[in-house]
């Protein structure tokens, strides 16, 4: 037996999961497909945007989807206990608000792991290769310097990963065919695990010393802040290249300026800024030896789908009174109103209440 309308689950997506046309979804339309297979839910997109969800739209739902506009305290303190879940946005979701009120926060790793680590990929050939600056050439007719900017053959160098999670790894298993060395830095990983990989597990100083490409794929946290600060970038080789994709202030931005400016490395490609957007007078974007997108280059038909697609699974497992999966703030789980809530809504779902 399904939920009647009172009872049904209200899931509310915030309005940037649409197009700029307003009417079209950012990703594939078919992974709608997991909510409307779901009888016991409901879901719209909200009818206003903004930069922050309201106290008023959170108390109209039991589960949010969120991209980009930010889920604080002031918006859990308008949802009465009702909203139970919010998915996806975890840069912009203040979790300990969410845990205090009771709402788990689920993120999509399965959704990135592969497109991030396509990036990482595409970086590493566009700076050995300088793709972007024989482009230049190309396109302001300076074919006669071509042979001034030779690239760089990849066969036996190192690439080092600050971190080796569901990002790292997958980057390590893309760059396998091109007989590059593989070390990376991070003190949770598994000896057994890296060591399938073909990956020397390191310390910090001797990855910044030895790699010839230094991708920084780890979470940001207080203390991965300005890991890679002014003392990191001067252990690194001066024919060696940094690669940002994880978090902009893991890198100190102005001491990579500086190093960038001097060419004491070699270059750098980042995807990620301490701001977002970063200003248009950021030094860094003058600069002719970066490589720099807008937060966006894993952003792919793939991405958005697979993001999408578990984002909706998470929210399908609340409904049906389930805990679901890749929850950031575990504690929640343990909580007596969440775990009421479940088993309100297993009640409702298997037809014990009408």
């Amino acid at each position: 037996m399904t939920a009647n309308m009172g009872n049904l689950f209200r899931v509310g997506l915030t309005r940037d999961c649409l197009g700029t046309d307003g009417k079209t979804p950012v990703f594939d339309p078919a992974a709608f497909d997991v909510l409307r297979g779901e009888t016991s839910l409901s879901f719209e997109i909200l009818e206003e945007g903004g930069s922050e969800v309201t106290p008023e739209q959170a108390a109209r739902y039991d589960a949010l989807v969120v991209l980009v506009p930010r889920v604080t305290a002031r918006t859990l303190a308008g949802s009465d206990r009702r909203l139970r879940i919010v998915a996806v946005g975890y840069d912009n979701v203040d979790t300990e608000a969410c845990t205090r009120a009771g709402v788990v926060l689920t993120i999509t790793p399965d959704g990135v792991r592969r497109s991030v680590a396509t990036v990482i990929l595409s970086f590493v050939l566009a700076l050995s290769q300088k793709l972007f600056v024989k482009d230049r050439l190309t396109k302001s007719g300076r074919w006669n310097e071509r042979t001034n900017h030779m690239g760089i053959g990849l066969t036996g160098k190192i690439f080092g990963s600050i971190g080796l999670g569901n990002i790292g790894r997958e980057a390590f298993r893309l760059l396998r065919p091109l007989d590059m060395v593989h070390i990376a830095c991070d003190p949770l990983a598994r000896p057994d695990e890296a060591a399938a990989l073909g990956v020397r597990l390191v310390d910090l100083d001797t990855l910044l010393r030895e790699a010839d490409f230094v991708s920084v794929s780890c979470p940001l946290s207080p203390e991965t802040r300005h890991l890679v600060d002014a003392a990191a970038l001067a252990k690194m080789r001066p024919t060696a290249f940094l690669i940002n994709t994880a978090r902009g202030p893991i890198v100190d931005e102005a001491a990579l300026t500086d190093v960038l400016a001097a060419r004491r490395i070699a270059g750098a490609a980042l995807d990620v800024f301490d701001q977002e957007p970063t200003p248009a007078d950021n030094p860094l974007l003058a600069l002719d030896n970066v490589i720099t997108t807008p937060h966006s280059l894993c952003w792919t038909d793939e991405c958005f789908r697979r993001i999408a697609e578990d984002a909706f699974t998470s929210v399908v497992a609340v409904a049906r009174g389930m805990a679901p999966v890749n929850v950031v703030n575990r504690a929640v789980l343990d909580d007596p109103g969440f775990a009421a809530a479940l088993a309100a809504r297993r009640k409702i779902v298997s037809g014990g209440q009408k």
